[in-house]
């Protein structure tokens, strides 16, 4: 490869992550990343983590000139910048369609008069809405959107025709999109635009639908990002984990290296014109990484709140199906979740964390964005305790990881 990889968002979580291994590939690194404070704080400098041969260029995607410049010599775009976050983007909707669509717009624009040799664009599993589920007769069915009136009832689960309950399934990515949110919505733009344009100027593209990302350097003061790093903030400040509905919903959760190793996998691969799920294939309950990692924290003493809220925008049940991804790139994750916690968490133990989870929540709260479900809830919109079964909730004293999983090698779709 004769010029530059360029990392939009680079000097982020999962931009500064993908460096790393693109660095140690050997490969050279140039990073556009516009330093915001909700993630950076106050200062716009080089963060610490950045690797010293990584190149950084200050500036902002909707500006033409800064993309100009940053693409200069380059062979290849990973397109990582967005802003992140379901709850803020229901409210900031303007800024969140102006960074995430209008940014790739203008990167779009660029590369249509300077063609690269590959882009790939991180997606979200946020586009899929709900994930797959069986129904009664065992066969595969895409989950349908909850009734305001039904998360009013507490009732959090899918339910079929005729009241039947509903069992999730690890989601494809021939699952139609439900788009729940605005950030969901700018997600699926940045993917479509970049797949639609890569074709037409015969860029070959790839996007990358990323699930719950985990790891060192997320922004433990942006109450808005990754939901270990909100836990995190919380327990570092000895306050409980706030959760959503009843805890018993289901994420898949993977470990930020895999993901940068993900990336590395397609831009090595010939893969074009596809989108990709990345995940651990497993799935976890909300509650139960929370009870993992307040005891890998030492906080043990420090239960999560159950709200029994919900937020307008939030889904049930949603675990990848890394089949397509095992076959096309050879993707397989390698991080254990037990071993990415205590990663996560000897990294943790460096980190100052500000504690704004609480005036996020009541910002919600106030838009009408919380559907109340029962009176846990105090006059002012905090969430009361819950009781937590330890010893019948955690994961690891069960002595198994949760269903569903995404199909190993040699399992059927």
């Amino acid at each position: 490869m004769s010029g530059k990889i360029l990392i939009t968002g680079g000097a982020g979580f999962i931009g500064s992550h993908l460096a790393d291994e693109l660095v140690h590939a050997g490969y050279s690194v140039r990073v556009l990343d516009n330093l915001d404070a909700q993630v950076h704080g106050g200062r716009r400098r080089r963060p610490a983590y950045l690797h010293d041969d990584v190149e950084l260029q200050v500036g902002d995607m909707r500006d033409f000139g800064a993309v100009r410049r940053a693409l200069q010599g380059v062979s290849v775009v990973f397109h990582i910048a967005a802003r992140v976050g379901v709850g803020q983007s229901m409210y900031e909707l303007q800024e969140y369609v102006s960074v995430n669509t209008l940014g790739t717009a203008v990167l779009l624009e660029e590369l249509a008069r300077a063609p690269v040799d590959r882009l790939v664009v991180a997606s979200s599993m946020s586009i899929y809405g709900e994930g797959l589920y069986r129904n009664g007769c065992g066969s595969p069915v895409p989950g349908t959107r909850r009734s305001f009136e039904q998360l009013r009832r507490g009732d959090w689960e899918l339910v079929g025709a005729g009241g039947s309950p509903l069992s999730p399934l690890p989601t494809p990515e021939s699952k139609p999109v439900d788009l729940e949110s605005i950030y969901a919505l700018s997600k699926y733009d940045q993917e479509r635009m970049c797949l639609i344009a890569g074709r037409a100027y015969d860029i070959p593209t790839v996007a990358l639908r990323f699930f719950n990302v985990y790891g060192s350097r997320q922004a433990l003061s942006n109450p808005y990002t990754g939901v270990l790093a909100i836990f995190a903030s919380r327990l570092l400040n000895d306050r409980p984990p706030l959760i959503f509905e009843d805890g018993l919903q289901q994420r898949d959760f993977v470990s930020v290296h895999d993901v940068a190793r993900a990336c590395r996998l397609v831009l090595e691969s010939g893969v074009r014109g596809r989108s990709l799920n990345i995940g651990s294939g497993r799935g976890r309950t909300v509650l139960d990484v929370a009870l993992a990692l307040s005891d890998a924290l030492g906080k043990k003493s420090i239960d999560p709140e159950i709200s029994g809220r919900s937020r307008v925008g939030d889904i049930r049940h949603c675990v990848a199906d890394i089949s397509t991804a095992r076959e096309l790139i050879g993707y397989e994750p390698e991080v254990r979740f037990e071993d990415g916690l205590l990663d996560l968490c000897a990294w943790l133990r460096g980190q100052p964390a500000q504690d704004r989870v609480s005036i996020a929540s009541a910002e919600l709260h106030s838009r009408g964005l919380t559907i109340e479900a029962n009176p846990l809830r105090v006059a002012d919109g905090t969430p009361s305790r819950s009781p937590i079964d330890r010893e019948s909730r955690h994961p690891a004293r069960k002595g198994r990881t949760r269903e569903p999983r995404g199909r190993q090698a040699g399992e059927a779709k």
